[in-house]
């Protein structure tokens, strides 16, 4: 699956706007993301390993909360912070 980096979160990533994974659920590619990427999981999860409030993650045109979406070697993640000003 391509994962979609925002580009607020790529400096985690060396700049890299895409990423492949082979996970096989949402909470299983967040582990990955952080082992390949140390720092970029708590940056998405809360402590209480929930999607942080600011967070939006969509898998194809459907937007989950739940770490234990499926995810198909076919689908892509998109990872959409939310902007917030004065």
């Amino acid at each position: 699956m391509i994962v979609h980096i925002p580009s607020a979160l790529r400096s985690y990533t060396a700049q890299q706007g895409t990423v492949e994974s082979d996970a096989q659920t949402l909470g299983e590619l967040l582990l990955e993301l952080d082992r390949r990427f140390p720092g970029i999981r708590f940056r998405i999860l809360s402590e209480q390993d929930r999607i942080r409030p600011h967070i939006r993650m969509f898998v194809n045109d459907r937007q989950t909360f739940d770490l234990q979406s499926t995810l198909r070697s076919d689908d892509e993640l998109y990872i959409v912070l939310a902007l917030s000003g004065g």
